[in-house]
């Protein structure tokens, strides 16, 4: 005869299962490292600054 199996802990751990490969999949898609996030923020404010330094000046405030 075959092994018995509790079908209840059979589903509940093919379902952790399926999470746990869910989740590893979000981390390659969505993880950054700190660093990663810190060197993006700072990119993104230098950008900004370099668009706003060479904002014209409206002719109504000379």
């Amino acid at each position: 005869m075959g092994e018995l199996v509790n079908l209840r802990l059979a589903r509940k751990s093919k379902q952790r299962a399926d999470k746990e490969r869910a989740a590893e999949s979000n981390r390659a898609k969505f993880g950054r490292t700190k660093s990663e996030r810190e060197l993006s923020d700072r990119q993104k404010q230098l950008s900004e600054r370099m668009l706003d330094a060479h904002e014209r000046q409206s002719d109504e405030d000379s």
